[in-house]
Formats: C-alpha cells, structure tokens, sequence
C-alpha cells in the first residue's frame, strides 16, 4: 500500500505526529487508528463472506481482485479457451513489416516459408503493386471534368 514512501519521508511523518499529538497522547492515537484500521478490514471481510454466500456455489471460484480491470484483462487472456496463445504466437510482426516493405520498394519477399500463415500470398496468391504510375495525359473534351485522384487528397 504505501511502497513508495522512502525513509526520510518515514521520519517526517513521525515527528511531525510528534509535533502535532505531543509525545504523551501519540501512543492513544496509533492505538486508535489500528483499532479502527482493524475494524475496517473486519468489516469488508464479514462484506466479502456476504457477498460470496448470496452468489451460490455457481460462483465459488469468484475473486474481488478480479474487479481490477488490468487483472481481469490478464486473466482472460492467460486463458486459454480462445486460441489467444496460438494468434499471439502465430503474429511475426518482424515478417509481416518487411513484406510491406518490400511490397513498397517493389522488391521480390520471400514468402516461401509458411510459419506465419498471415503472409500476403496467402491471401489470394496476387501481388499488390504498391507503385504509384504517372498518368497517361488525355485530352478532356470541353464539358469533360478532370480526373479525380484520391491519393492526392
């Protein structure tokens, strides 16, 4: 709960309980605050065993921490049920960037290795040509508009 609080920062506390509660009256105090720490956690403990007796046996293996979203998120995607492992594994980001580049720099990629099952032939067996071509100048007639060109906007 309180992992980065450093000594120093330790040491002000106390004297400044200290200076604020007098050394006669600080032991009553922290003996006050544990006991209320104490019934807090005795309270949310008999919350929790309420909770979990009204939720029924369907729901015996259900935790609280698994309330916190980045616990959730991480245990469902340890689970295995999905195949997440097989597409996390199966995902070769490295591969995947130099086909583009080669697409791009119209160079030939070798694709011949099957490991990824994503490649870009395996999707059609085509290959997209990523250079742009000039045009060809027409001559419009006069009620004609100009070419549209998507890229260019």
């Amino acid at each position: 709960m309180f992992n980065d609080i450093g000594a120093l920062e330790i040491v002000a506390l106390v004297v400044l309980a200290v200076l604020i509660f007098g050394p006669d009256k600080l032991p009553k105090v922290i003996q006050d605050i544990s006991r209320t720490i104490r019934k807090i956690r005795e309270f949310s403990d008999s919350a929790k065993a309420d909770i979990r007796e009204e939720l029924g046996p369907e729901f015996k293996d259900f935790e609280f921490d698994d309330l916190n979203p980045k616990k959730f998120i991480r245990k469902q995607l340890d689970n295995d049920e999905l195949g997440l492992k097989e597409i996390r594994n199966g995902f070769d980001l490295k591969k995947e960037m130099n086909e583009v580049a080669d697409a791009v720099h119209g160079r030939d990629s070798d694709s011949s290795d099957t490991g990824s099952g994503a490649s870009a032939t395996s999707s059609g067996g085509a290959r997209v040509d990523m250079q742009k071509k000039a045009a060809e100048p027409t001559k419009l007639d006069a009620g004609d508009p100009p070419p549209f060109d998507a890229d260019a906007t």
